[in-house]
């Protein structure tokens, strides 16, 4: 079943083709693939980046979209990654980069269509455990804007994933979000205050 993914404004999409179209940010972008590239490259499947702050052991307390992030594609594969990042002038190309998380999205998304159910995908990160997911959301009719992890929804922790953490193997939001609580609450220690 194909994904729905969200359209990404479309400033984010101008500023992204700019920069491909500018040979000076491609020069100096930080992915020699992207640089050294014999195809036309194009931006694909933009996806929104939230980010989860904070977790609480009732759940998550808010996540907030930190910007928008488009696959770069060369042929048949993604070279690198443009993020976007919102200002007050509106959403602007933020720079390019390649690196683990462009492959292991990329067959994150793969293995998300096979599931045969419909999704929306985002990328949720939890900057507290360096940790990146594929956001499986279940609900087609948000915008891919707002929103927090559902208990239905998936998570599919990206490579590398936090020690302990396979990556690629997804998981309820219910199931993986009582692993992520504990990892992330501080242990006090006998005779500490509390």
């Amino acid at each position: 079943m194909p994904l729905h993914v969200p359209p990404a404004p479309a400033p984010a999409l101008r500023s992204v083709l700019t920069a491909l179209g500018s040979p000076t940010a491609v020069r100096d972008a930080q992915s020699p693939a992207l640089r050294s590239a014999q195809e036309p490259a194009t931006p694909e499947l933009p996806l929104p980046v939230h980010v989860l702050d904070r977790i609480t052991p009732e759940g998550i307390t808010a996540t907030r979209l930190a910007g928008w992030r488009f696959l770069i594609r060369c042929g048949d594969h993604a070279v690198a990654a443009a993020e976007t990042v919102l200002t007050p002038d509106g959403w602007t190309f933020s720079h390019f980069f390649e690196g683990p998380y462009v492959t292991s999205t990329e067959r994150a998304l793969r293995q998300a269509e096979a599931l045969g159910q419909p999704y929306q995908p985002r990328l949720l990160s939890i900057p507290s455990l360096y940790m990146l997911t594929l956001w499986l959301h279940g609900d087609l009719s948000d915008d891919g804007t707002t929103g927090h992890p559902a208990a239905t929804d998936l998570l599919v922790p990206l490579a590398p994933a936090p020690p302990g953490i396979a990556a690629h193997l997804p998981h309820r939001v219910a199931d993986l979000l009582p692993v992520l609580t504990h990892r992330v609450t501080p242990i006090r220690l006998m005779g500490s205050p509390a």
